[in-house]
């Protein structure tokens, strides 16, 4: 059973898993980076022209690529939390229409975040973002 901590703690990292979705499909780099520790690893390498690196690195990376996308919608569902005190475990599936440029209709991918997050005086961080692509339709970068 769940104490009255635990309850607040799944709540506030459920919120900031849906403040990252917010802040990529509105292009707000500024709230996205309120999403990370300072020193957090973002991996996007899953992902068709994908990049990994430090959270500034991927935030400079995120606002050329992010440009380029006439629209994306992420949704995220099914967020497992494992708790082990002032951190945590996060496994949440996604699914993202989106519109790549040069590409006749829409795009739609879905698969998994795998964070870890941490309790800061700020409230809960990602310290570590993997994203894990499970599926693409309409990928123009697939092979032929």
């Amino acid at each position: 059973m769940m104490d009255i901590q635990q309850i607040s703690d799944q709540l506030e990292i459920t919120a900031l898993l849906h403040r990252y979705c917010r802040a990529v499909d509105s292009r707000d780099l500024d709230l996205w980076l309120t999403v990370f520790t300072e020193d957090a690893h973002v991996d996007y390498t899953a992902a068709p022209a994908g990049a990994a690196g430090t959270r500034d690195e991927i935030a400079e990376w995120l606002r050329t690529s992010l440009a380029l996308l006439p629209m994306s919608q992420h949704f995220v569902t099914n967020i497992e939390i494992d708790l082990d005190g002032d951190a945590a475990t996060v496994r949440a599936m996604f699914y993202n229409p989106l519109q790549l440029p040069g590409v006749e209709g829409p795009s739609f991918c879905g698969g998994c975040y795998h964070h870890q997050v941490v309790r800061t005086p700020d409230g809960w961080r990602s310290r570590d973002l993997r994203e894990e692509m499970v599926w693409f339709d309409n990928n123009p970068f697939a092979a032929a």
